[in-house]
C-alpha cells in the first residue's frame, strides 16, 4: 500500500483559509458595524454561493487529488476558493483606493495601503494552493479568479452608483446595528 504523504503546515493552513478569512471578516464587521462592510461580506457570500450554482451547471469533475490531500466530492469548475478570495482582494483594493474610511478606523495612507499589500499576495497563495493541493486544474482556478474579479467589480460599481445611499439610510434608521 502506498504511504500517505504528510502535507506541510502552510499548505494545510491554505487548505482551510475559508475559516480564517470568514473569521477575520466577521471580526472586522463586528468591530466597525459598518453598512459598507456588511455589503462587502454579503457580497462574498453571494459570490461563493453563485459560484457553487455555476459549478452544478457546468459539472466538470475535479482532478485526482495529490497524495496526502483530502478528496473533494463537489465539481471543480470554477474554483469557489479562487473566486471568493479574488472577490476579497479586488473589492478590498477598490475600497481602499476609492471609498472613505470608516470613522472607527485610523485615518492615513497606511489604512489604504496595508490591506491590499496583505490580501493580494494572500489571495494569490490561496488560488495557487488549489493547484498545489490537487483540488483544481489551472483552467478551473483561472475561471474562479475571473469570476471573482467580475463579481467584485460589479458589486463595487453598484455600491458606488447608488447602493451606498441605501446603506446611509440603513445606518441612520438602525443605529443599534450600524454605526
Amino acid at each position: 500500500m502506498a504511504q500517505e504523504r504528510q502535507l506541510p503546515w502552510w499548505l494545510k493552513f491554505l487548505d482551510y483559509t475559508n475559516i480564517s478569512v470568514t473569521g477575520a471578516t466577521a471580526s472586522f464587521l463586528l468591530y466597525t458595524r459598518s453598512v459598507g462592510v456588511s455589503y462587502f461580506a454579503a457580497g462574498a457570500v453571494a459570490c461563493s454561493m453563485s459560484v457553487k450554482l455555476v459549478k452544478k451547471a457546468i459539472r466538470q469533475p475535479r482532478p485526482p487529488p495529490m497524495v496526502g490531500a483530502r478528496k473533494k466530492v463537489s465539481y471543480g469548475m470554477p474554483s469557489t476558493h479562487s473566486a471568493t478570495i479574488t472577490y476579497f482582494a479586488v473589492y478590498s483594493t477598490l475600497a481602499c483606493a476609492y471609498l472613505p474610511l470608516h470613522p472607527s478606523l485610523p485615518s492615513g495612507w497606511l489604512m489604504r495601503t496595508i490591506p491590499p499589500l496583505v490580501i493580494v499576495p494572500l489571495a494569490l497563495l490561496i488560488a495557487l494552493s488549489r493547484l498545489w493541493l490537487g483540488h483544481h486544474t489551472i483552467p478551473q482556478v483561472l475561471a474562479g479568479c475571473s469570476y471573482g474579479i467580475l463579481f467584485s467589480c460589479t458589486l463595487f460599481a453598484l455600491w458606488t452608483h447608488g447602493l451606498s445611499e441605501v446603506g446611509q439610510w440603513a445606518a441612520l434608521n438602525f443605529p443599534i446595528i450600524f454605526r
